[in-house]
């Protein structure tokens, strides 16, 4: 038996089932816990199906309730991003605050070496590392954690390849959440409908203009919120082309559209910069990076710092539909995470 205590995020689902019976396999102490960040049914039931696996593991089971943490932290940033005319990404923000920040704490208070996670990614010599099952990789959204945790993490699903081959596990060893589905939508915002939910938190539909670069006015729109970058279905506008959302301008409450053509761009701004590396090393290294999850690696032309410490990205060839609030991840040729940085411009 090893002597190391480890902790389990435990969701209820299949993933964190698996991870927590392969750490044991291997001779860890075990202990599940699961994160009460909701008050909804959701969540007890998530809460109720860890229970389960826990003692079908014949391991200890904990709940951290961080519902007002969780609601300050990540409910009320998805909620202002939203009016300052950003398209946040409140998985990144759970990640660095919660499940690898106060989860992380939570588990040296009971004593353990490390916390363990159903995440799709590797951590090898304290680097990050995209996970074998490149579909299912969630280094993207691991890119805020702080790096001196990194030695304490540990991704048991890391030498696998496939989510199938997880659920083959799970029958294998008896969890009753093997045909379990995955959750794909914000978890505190019911059936994905972001809309509903913002106008249920004050968010008020301040009527504006849909214009073209040049002020021309084609039409109206009834809450900034309700548009994002490249959006094209929605704008109920005629005009000779197919026209694109390219602004959201909070300032003079302005939806701003024009060509695809326009939507493409080589440079941006990112602030709210996280190295996973060393800074020195970061800016030695050739590095390509993707501006949303299932985006493609894209080779970087440049890469500087500001007098405020901001990144200036140039990109070799053009991006489409860059949006600000969401995060450009950096990565070497390797595969390795190096850090991240949130979109500005």
């Amino acid at each position: 038996m090893k002597k190391e205590i480890v902790i389990v995020g435990m969701s209820g689902g299949v993933d964190s089932s698996v991870a927590a019976c392969l750490l044991k396999e291997e001779g860890y102490q075990v202990i599940g816990a699961t994160m009460k960040l909701l008050e909804d049914e959701k969540t007890k039931d998530a809460i109720e199906d860890a229970k389960k696996i826990c003692t079908i593991l014949n391991i200890p089971h904990y709940i951290f309730d961080l519902t007002k943490e969780f609601k300050n932290l990540v409910i009320e940033n998805f909620i202002t991003s939203y009016k300052k005319g950003l398209t946040p990404n409140p998985c990144i923000v759970c990640n660095k605050y919660f499940k690898f920040g106060l989860f992380f704490k939570k588990a040296q208070e009971l004593g353990a070496t490390y916390i363990a996670t159903g995440h799709y990614a590797k951590v090898q010599n304290n680097r990050l590392i995209m996970s074998n099952a490149k579909e299912k990789d969630q280094s993207y959204f691991l890119c805020q954690i702080d790096k001196t945790i990194l030695p304490n993490v540990i991704f048991p699903l890391n030498k696998f390849h496939s989510k199938e081959e997880i659920r083959t596990l799970a029958k294998k060893y008896n969890l009753p959440v093997s045909e379990k589905k995955d959750s794909q939508e914000i978890c505190f915002i019911p059936n994905d409908d972001y809309k509903s939910f913002l106008e249920k938190n004050n968010m008020t539909n301040k009527s504006g203009n849909i214009i073209l670069k040049d002020g021309t006015i084609l039409g109206k729109h009834n809450g900034l919120y309700k548009y994002t970058i490249g959006q094209r279905k929605g704008l109920n506008i005629a005009y000779k082309e197919p026209l694109y959302v390219l602004e959201l301008d909070t300032e003079n409450n302005n939806v701003i559209v024009g060509t695809n053509n326009d939507l493409l761009k080589k440079e941006l701004v990112a602030t709210n910069t996280n190295y996973l590396i060393d800074k020195d090393e970061f800016f030695k290294t050739k590095l390509y990076a993707k501006i949303r999850s299932r985006g493609a690696l894209e080779e970087i032309d440049s890469c500087q710092l500001d007098n405020e410490k901001n990144l200036i990205i140039t990109f070799v060839k053009e991006q489409r539909a860059i949006t600000p609030g969401q995060y450009i991840v950096f990565y070497n040729d390797r595969n390795e995470c190096l850090g991240s940085g949130c979109i500005e411009k």
